[in-house]
């Protein structure tokens, strides 16, 4: 059975936050001051946030907070504080990335709901169930979900989210590490400084620009606004409970816009006669747009998806420049739309790109209007640099914006419609009862004892004028009824008070109707107790007697031999691989022959990213790697995770690095999953490890040397541009190497893997070997080479490389050159 549908909207201001409620919304989701995605919105404190749940609450929606930021140790006490905070306020749910978030919620405040991020990167169903037998009641699932992936992550039975509207990631949310690594700005921190909409150049080897004298723009890694007006009915049917419209960060316009769209096309559907009026369509294109596409809901869209020309809001084309004045300070434009005095407008210039304007007089046939409709020929003023048949773009529409402004501010408060009912005999006191339209009441006695009056007597019209003194309430009086004896008074300032009773006492009504019903938590400090009382080394991981270990993870049976040969301890194969090649399983039993004659250890990855389709497979890959005997399963996907445990399996698995592991109550949730160790996240700097090393309870590795992945995208752009992706079969195979050069002229490598994602490289590599002594000093159990991008002679001499530094004690080492320690000396914001 279909569960009631939500429209949820964002609300990164108080007034986005009114626009949202007035214009619709079921459900507001936004950020408080720590903790949350956007950390460069305005957001909530705390006294705000109290607001905005009882505003919400009044008027019958829910609240949910983003508290979906990967977490440092030092941040848990005030990490407590705000979860207490936030399960005392009320608010409907948190949505959380981080599994020691999730942990710590659990323990601390166990009626708070929690809901999984996208940034959790639940790609498939059985992901949906891992998050289910954690305890999450919803899930937003990857963005990069097909409709009839949502069916099936829906046919789990719990609640999921998808987003319908806004902006689009280009990477895998959770997994990019693009603005972390250029800027030290990190997204799974919430300060993304959006990368992707920078421009880059497409070259080779050997620099050449492989898109010049290509119908294609700069920006390509800019999706377009994803925007599901066509194919809503769609989602709905496949069981989509919530409806999320992305835009934190945009102003209370947009929200209001999309969110007054949105709710006309859902109550259409509802009704059984789905429509979007054409309305609704342009002011939706007007409000924000990077042109518009559904992402992967019904196909690879390929560079159809991309907003290659224009990474920000380009408005709607109005028309053309038809003719100029003698100095260029005035055109006449043929008009395909109408347009108002006020609107912004932007010409699309050949020289220079783009220049705009602020229409301040329109004229047609020589006269001044305020409106010109679409066919005429307008006259405005221009800045310098408007050509002829330059196209016109209006980026504002004054008239839409006035609409829109319409849902927010005090003047436009949205009130909850109520009954008065005034009950006045004389030796009583006088009762005001309040109604509103679900049947909840409040009603306020007066201290006085309704008396014969001595001049005025009360009537209706004195009654009514108190009574409908709701300005500073959320009500508004719709109806007045009385029940009152002829020729008695009562003191004005005695019903003011009585009106006031019953205001307070409706309010109570309405919320304990809709609000959630928990018990009052206290902050005991708990997480602060715990951390001073964090020794695990009698917890089994005896970090004294154990040597760091060298792991190497390979992807083919070249580079196993080369890592045994250079003194590998543990080879890792498998998983991701650089190359639209697979490897077969033959290859991994002959990997697991080759280490077993070298008496090393063998654990086999998995890939990042694995959609629906791919689980049946992944299921069987668990039993050949069962049936081999394999010591170890490198496990970077929650949905592999769940496979494994559903089929019992006996391998021991390791949580791996694109699992966010950054905290002790992280490395305490996959202890409790069964978890050998944990690869934590290379986000975190040396202090940050020295403090995990000392104090986790399971063996834990880093990443000394490799390429490190910025992005895996469903997207490639390889596929999009040279290999014609959007009209069918990709005819670019990966044929030669391509790289991304932004604009001082790095090169971040374009690897495409055996599933045809694209894993956006790092232009320089990793390398601790400097820092590889202090490492083994703080007990990290292994160190790991990612080999998957090097030649087998040059793999094994870095692995024989870094197995004698280990054994070095105190000799100073140099880092290779032309390389970066990534994070390991200077952390992230």
């Amino acid at each position: 059975m279909q569960k009631e549908i939500e429209l949820l909207a964002p609300a990164g201001t108080w007034e986005a936050l009114e626009a949202a409620v007035n214009a619709g919304a079921d459900a507001v989701y936004l950020g408080g001051k720590a903790f949350g995605a956007r950390a460069y919105a305005s957001n909530f404190d705390r006294e705000e946030m109290e607001k905005a749940v009882y505003f919400c609450h009044m008027h019958h929606v829910r609240l949910y907070v983003t508290v979906n930021t990967l977490v440092d140790d030092k941040e848990l006490p005030e990490l407590e504080d705000y979860l207490v905070f936030l399960h005392n306020v009320g608010v409907d749910g948190i949505i959380v990335q981080d599994m020691g978030v999730i942990r710590a919620a659990q323990k601390l405040v166990p009626g708070l709901p929690l809901h999984a991020s996208t940034q959790m990167t639940v790609t498939n169903s059985a992901g949906v169930r891992f998050a289910a037998e954690h305890g999450i009641v919803r899930v937003v699932p990857a963005r990069e979900l097909s409709l009839a992936d949502l069916k099936k992550a829906s046919d789990t039975g719990l609640e999921i989210e998808a987003f319908i509207h806004g902006a689009l990631c280009v990477c895998y949310s959770g997994q990019c590490l693009m603005s972390s690594l250029i800027g030290g700005r990190s997204g799974n921190r919430g300060r993304c400084a959006q990368p992707c909409r920078l421009p880059y150049t497409l070259v080779d080897n050997n620099g050449k620009d492989l898109l010049a004298g290509k119908d294609a723009g700069q920006y390509l890694l800019s999706p377009k606004d994803l925007n599901t007006l066509r194919v809503l009915p769609q989602m709905i049917d496949a069981g989509v409970v919530s409806y999320k419209i992305e835009g934190r960060m945009k102003r209370p316009e947009y929200v209001a816009v999309v969110v007054d769209a949105y709710r006309r096309a859902m109550d259409s559907y509802k009704r059984g006669a789905y429509e979007v009026p054409e309305k609704d369509l342009a002011n939706i294109e007007q409000i924000f747009n990077r042109d518009f596409t559904t992402a992967y809901l019904e196909k690879h869209q390929g560079r159809l998806m991309m907003s290659d020309r224009r990474p920000n809001n380009r408005g709607v084309l109005i028309g053309r420049v038809q003719k100029l004045n003698k100095d260029h300070t005035k055109a006449v434009v043929k008009l395909d739309k109408t347009i108002h005095a006020g609107d912004g407008l932007e010409f699309w210039v050949k020289v220079g790109g783009r220049v705009g304007t602020v229409v301040n007089g329109l004229r047609v046939n020589g006269a001044v209007v305020e409106t010109a409709a679409a066919g005429t020929m307008v006259e405005i003023d221009v800045p310098k640099g408007v050509r002829l048949n330059d196209r016109v773009f209006r980026t504002l529409d004054s008239e839409l914006m006035a609409y829109a402004g319409q849902f927010y501010g005090e003047k436009n408060k949205k009130r909850i419609p109520v009954t008065a009912t005034v009950i006045a005999h004389e030796g009583s006191p006088l009762n005001v009862v309040l109604t509103d339209a679900d049947g909840n009441t409040g009603s306020g006695l007066t201290d006085f004892i309704a008396e014969p009056a001595r001049k005025h007597a009360l009537d209706e019209a004195a009654v009514r004028k108190q009574v409908d003194r709701l300005g500073t309430t959320e009500y508004m009086l719709e109806k007045l009824e009385t029940d009152m004896d002829a020729g008695i008074m009562v003191p004005m300032s005695e019903i003011n008070e009585a009106r006031r009773k019953a205001c307070e006492a409706l309010d109570f009504a309405r919320l304990e109707a809709f609000a959630p019903s928990r018990p009052v938590v206290k902050n005991e400090n708990r997480l602060i107790q715990w951390l001073s009382g964090l020794d695990y080394h009698d917890g089994g991981v005896d970090r004294e007697k154990q040597a760091t270990q060298l792991t190497v993870w390979v992807d083919t049976v070249d580079k196993v031999k080369a890592a045994l040969e250079g003194g590998a301890d543990w080879i890792i194969f498998g998983g991701d691989r650089y190359s639209s090649k697979d490897v077969s399983f033959t290859d991994y039993e002959t990997a697991v022959k080759l280490v077993r004659q070298a008496g090393r250890s063998i654990a086999f990855s998995t890939p990042r990213i694995v959609k629906e389709g791919q689980l049946r497979y992944f299921s069987k890959f668990l039993q050949q790697a069962e049936a081999c005997s394999v010591d170890l399963l490198y496990i970077h996907n929650l949905g592999v995770w769940q496979l494994a445990k559903e089929q019992n399996s006996t391998v021991p698995l390791w949580a791996d690095m694109s699992l966010n592991i950054y905290n002790t109550q992280n490395l305490q949730f996959w202890k409790e999953a069964d978890a050998a160790g944990a690869t934590v996240s290379v986000e975190l700097n040396m202090g940050q490890l020295a403090h995990l090393a000392k104090v986790s309870p399971l063996p834990l590795e880093c990443l000394v040397q490799g390429s490190i992945e910025m992005m895996v995208s469903e997207y490639c752009a390889g596929g999009s541009f040279l290999g014609n992706l959007d009209k069918g079969a990709c005819t670019f195979q990966c044929k030669e190497d391509i790289y991304l050069q932004d604009r001082k002229d790095a090169k971040f490598r374009l690897a495409g893997d055996q599933f045809c994602r694209m894993h956006v490289l790092n232009s320089q590599d990793l390398s601790v070997l400097g820092g590889l002594q202090e490492l083994r000093a703080m007990g990290i159990a292994r160190v790991r080479i990612d080999g998957r991008t090097y030649e087998p002679n040059q793999l094994r001499d870095l692995v024989q490389r870094f197995k004698e530094t280990l054994a070095l004690q105190g000799t100073a080492v140099e880092n290779l050159p032309g390389t970066t320690r990534g994070h390991y000396y200077r952390g992230v914001l």
